[in-house]
């Protein structure tokens, strides 16, 4: 952990920074690569056993890596921020510290290949991610069926299955059974489709997802009725569907370590008059909610009780079944309802 003094170095801005260095200088310090390429790379954020990350530039000019995996998107500053858990006035800092632009003793230096004469990264297209669909097998369907979900609710959420699947018009992934993987529909941007391939039984080889959509992009966003009495926040489209098929309205956000925006926020509470946030019921989970908390603590927060082993509620189904899920539900919302009350 970083110690830094108030008003510490206070002429280290980012026009300071990018006057010396350049943003490729800076990505492949902090990223232990020799250049900034379209060649995949694997993040340094999470575990990545296979190249996930790409780059590109913004309509603004401003260089960006782009993880697919999760749907974030880092600029080298912001990149700093997140390896090193600082703000982003301290993210400058130990940047100007680590390439000698102003040296501070209170920080310590990190070990990297400082490269110059770097080339100019010019992609400047919106990452493309196309998919070859194909009907749902009956094994892919008693696949969602274990969790409650049916044809009809995949049809409705935009969730297709997908035979191969393409990353900038190169071959990413063929299916072959028994490997699976559906590919969530979210819309057109840039004339691009935006998608999010979501493979279930991937998860020893590190890649759950792959995904083009925007971080802040919301998961069943569309599907929301103009008004409600209750809207619940969930960490993922599976969940959603889960509650969906009991009748009960949910979103979730790109990333379990993202949120929804203040100003979403505040039009979605117009619209709804209870919110209940239910994540994990792991460490991960739970951490999240308390972070949530902090900074919202008018809405509700609650999780399936530990004592049924599952840490979500389409888990919660497949082990308990639908009569058991149901029954748990009904409890949630009369919960939801004492707690209004109060």
């Amino acid at each position: 952990m970083f110690e830094f003094k108030f008003n510490e170095n206070a002429n280290i801005t980012k026009e300071f920074i990018l006057k010396n260095l350049s943003e490729e200088e800076i990505f492949c310090y902090y990223l232990g690569i020799d250049r900034v390429s379209k060649k995949l790379i694997c993040s340094r954020l999470r575990s990545d056993k296979n190249p996930t990350c790409g780059f590109y530039r913004n309509s603004k000019g401003d260089l960006y890596l782009h993880d697919f995996a999760t749907g974030e998107f880092y600029n080298c500053f912001s990149l700093v921020m997140a390896l090193h858990n600082v703000d982003y006035y301290q993210a400058l800092r130990v940047i100007a510290n680590d390439f000698g632009l102003k040296e501070n003793p209170n920080i310590i230096k990190n070990s990297g290949i400082i490269q110059t004469g770097l080339k100019r990264f010019e992609e400047k297209e919106m990452s493309k991610i196309q998919i070859e669909r194909q009907e749902f097998t009956k094994h892919e369907l008693n696949w969602w069926n274990q969790y409650g979900i049916t044809l009809d609710t995949l049809n409705k959420f935009r969730v297709f299955s997908c035979r191969s699947v393409f990353l900038n018009d190169n071959l990413f992934s063929i299916i072959d059974n028994p490997q699976m993987a559906f590919g969530y529909y979210g819309g057109k941007m840039e004339g691009k489709e935006l998608w999010r391939i979501y493979y279930p039984l991937n998860k020893e080889k590190g890649i759950r997802f792959l995904t083009n959509w925007p971080a802040k992009k919301i998961q069943g966003f569309e599907l929301l009725p103009k008004k409600g009495n209750l809207l619940v926040i969930t960490k993922s489209m599976k969940d959603c569907m889960t509650l969906y098929e009991f009748g009960i309205t949910a979103i979730a956000p790109n990333s379990e370590n993202l949120f929804i925006t203040d100003s979403v926020l505040e039009k979605l509470k117009q619209r709804f008059k209870v919110i209940v946030v239910i994540y994990d019921t792991d460490v991960a989970g739970i951490a999240n909610m308390r972070k949530i908390k902090e900074k919202h603590p008018d809405l509700i927060y609650t999780w399936i009780p530990r004592k049924y082993k599952t840490k979500d509620i389409s888990d919660f189904y497949k082990c308990y079944g639908k009569q058991k899920t149901l029954n748990l539900i009904t409890q949630f919302v009369k919960w939801v309802k004492r707690r209004l009350k109060t």
